[in-house]
Order: structure tokens, then sequence, then C-alpha cells
């Protein structure tokens, strides 16, 4: 990969002289690496850092179509499947803010399964389809299926894939508008990780069309803070996966809780299902999912950076402390309280988060996930680059019987 981590010949040295563990997969030939299982997934997770600038290249590019596309639209529907669908939950509050319409995520499975009556009634209405692929079946059956019923739906697809069914069956559609993101994002691993945080830069840029320059300058601002946390965190993350936690819970407000939902996802996939995970806002925790925490129980917090929502997160962890609930807590944010930090905790402090938007930043929570979800599944003996052993998951969910209503046009 150009310009990534793994091409910085200092960056290696220094991890082998300080973090002996991860060099030792670091430093491994591509050839040892790939029967190893995990060349793919390793790479896809370090590159992250500069493939987010090339992204943001592509839509500062494709700004003005686009700002077209939005110009008179009452509501955008964010929609994917999987992993796909989270991106929108990570991106759907900020851009309701800027955009001044209504933004919802509706996952593919709900649009293929209710159609039009599943989405708002405002009209005209933009739905933007996420997806690696481009191929999960429910994805493109969504869409030709709305293509069909409402003329009065513009489409926007961003993938990762310009060979993939989105793009490739739905780009000549008058209603159809396709961004392709660079094809070292369209991951070879069965899970997402590259392409979960480009897809998530990608549609933030659409609250941004008219300020380029702050998009450019977020997407480097994320850039540095991603490169310097994997160069100072990821022994750290490793370490952490090998001390026998039994389950996990994610914490989030905001759109980090669409970073909670991708890392438990995360961890549930890597390990084939052999560490059970949850994810849940601070305030909603209390309602009941707290019994979910036992003895064995990884709690992972993703810090706002905001005041408010900071003092509630902080009664939580707090409240988690004096219940001692929980094996050990895993705190990432910058500036973390010290009187949240138990003996047992791991503080992963993000210098820069409080200089960007604090709707900006659930993709470096995101790459924690990633990491911690990476070490555990290697401690599970699992090949990260195919951890599902029986194939009960693919890397693309296998084609399936479509139905559509009485009288459509589908094939039912």
């Amino acid at each position: 990969m150009p310009g990534s981590l793994l091409s910085d010949q200092r960056w290696l040295q220094a991890v082998a002289q300080s973090q002996p563990r991860v060099a030792e997969l670091l430093l491994r030939s591509p050839e040892e690496q790939k029967k190893a299982g995990y060349f793919h997934t390793l790479h896809e997770i370090l590159q992250q850092p500069t493939t987010w600038a090339d992204t943001a290249e592509r839509l500062v590019g494709a700004s003005g179509e686009l700002a077209r596309l939005l110009a008179s639209v009452q509501c955008v529907v964010l929609t994917g499947s999987g992993s796909s669908e989270y991106v929108g939950d990570c991106v759907c509050a900020p851009l309701q803010q800027e955009l001044g319409v209504v933004v919802e995520v509706i996952g593919g499975g709900v649009l293929l399964a209710h159609g039009t009556d599943a989405l708002p009634p405002l009209r005209p209405a933009l739905v933007v389809s996420l997806g690696r692929s481009g191929d999960s079946p429910e994805s493109v059956a969504a869409v030709s299926w709305l293509l069909q019923t409402d003329p009065k739906i513009e489409h926007l697809v961003l993938t990762c894939n310009r060979e993939g069914g989105l793009a490739r069956e739905l780009s000549s559609h008058p209603n159809v508008h396709v961004v392709t993101l660079n094809d070292a994002t369209n991951d070879r691993s069965l899970v997402m990780t590259s392409s979960f945080t480009n897809l998530a830069l990608a549609a933030r840029s659409l609250g941004m069309l008219s300020q380029t320059e702050r998009y450019r300058t977020t997407c480097r601002g994320l850039g540095q803070i991603t490169d310097r946390l994997l160069r100072d965190y990821l022994a750290t993350i490793a370490k952490v996966a090998s001390r026998g936690f039994g389950r996990v819970v994610f914490l989030g407000s905001g759109p980090r809780m669409g970073a909670a939902r991708e890392a438990a996802l995360k961890i549930l996939e890597m390990t084939a299902g052999a560490v059970p995970t949850i994810c849940e806002t601070y305030l909603s925790f209390r309602h009941g999912p707290m019994s979910f925490v036992q003895d064995d129980t990884l709690i992972v917090s993703f810090l706002s950076c905001d005041p408010t929502l900071r003092s509630y997160e902080c009664d939580l962890l707090r409240e988690l402390d004096q219940k001692s609930l929980g094996k050990r807590k895993v705190i990432v944010g910058e500036d973390i309280p010290r009187d949240v930090i138990r003996e047992n905790d791991v503080a992963i402090e993000c210098p820069g988060l409080r200089t960007l938007n604090d709707n900006d930043t659930p993709v470096i929570h995101v790459v924690v996930g990633q990491v911690l979800a990476f070490f555990r599944c290697l401690e599970e003996g699992l090949h990260p680059d195919a951890p599902s052993k029986d194939g009960v998951i693919n890397r693309v969910v296998p084609g399936f019987r479509l139905h559509f209503t009485a009288g459509s046009d589908g094939n039912g």
C-alpha cells in the first residue's frame, strides 16, 4: 500500500523495538502473513489514515454534482446491509443538522421487505446506498424496486467496488448517481475495516459540500490522530485482547453509538461468535442491559468531548466502579478523567479529538474496536481474513430468494 504505515520502514523499526508482539506479525513476509490468515485484515486496518485522504479528494471532486443532487430534497435516507448500515448511524445526526432536512437510517433488508412504506413520506427524497462490494442481494434488489415504484426518489451509491452490482447494474439509470472509492478500500478480508471508515467519511462529506476545505482538514486531522493511535496503542490493545474476557460491552453516545454497533459486530464476527457482545448508549445501559455485565466482561467506553455528554458518560463509569462491575474498562478519548480509571483499566488517549467536531470522530473509535477484534481473533486461534471456519458467514451474503408484492415486476 503506497504511503501506508506498512511501507514506512522507520515505523516498522520503532514497532519492532517497542511492541514485539505486533512486530512479530508485521515483519513476517507477505507470504507468511497470508499463510497465517491475517495479511489482508492487518493491512486494511493499518492503511486507514492514508486512504482517508484519497477518499476526501474523491468526494471533493464530486462535490458540485452532489450539491445539485441535494439542492431540493426534503429527506435523505442512508441505507446499507450489516456494517454498511452502521455507517449511516455514524453520520446521520450531523448530516441532519447541516442539511436541515430529515435524515434517517433504514437497513437494506427493511427497504426490501417494506419498500416505500418504510420511507418518510417527504418528497423529493434521496436514498444513499452504502456498500463495500455493492453485491448484497437485498441492497441491489431494494434500490431496483424503489426505482420502479417511486420516480420522485433520487439515488446516490457510495461504494468501494466499481464492479459491484450497485455500481455496475444501476449506474446507467438517470436517477442513480455513483461515486466509487479507491479499490484499496474494497477490503479483501471477510470483515469490513477500511471500507467501513472510508464509506463513513464519504457519506460525511454530504454535510460539507460547500465547505470542501473544512472537509479536507477534518479527514487529514482524523488521519493524524489515528496514525498516532496505531503507533502508540497497538501493543496495548493486543495485551487487552490476550487477557481472557468472556464478553464485551461497547458504550457510545450520538454518532459514537454507530461506532459501538460496528465494534460489537467486529468482535462477534472475528471470534466466530465465541465472544458475546452488546452495544448501548450510556443512558440506556442502566435500563436492563447492565445485567449483561459479569465478572469476565470487558467494558469499552467511547468517550465524548462534549461537556454535557461526558458528564453523563463519566457518571455511568463511576457507577460501574462503585458496583464493582466487569473485569476491566478500556476508555477511549482525550483528557480522560483520572477518577474513572481503575487500577486494571486502560486509558487510550487521543490528543486532537477536541479540535475536531465531536460528530466527526466515530471512525477513530471504530479503529480501536477493529484492532481489539483482530487480536482477539488471533487469541481464539482463528484467521482474521476468514474467521468463520464453517462458512456460517461470508464476505458477501449469498443470493437468496426475493419476494415482491403481488403484481410487481420482481422475481417472486
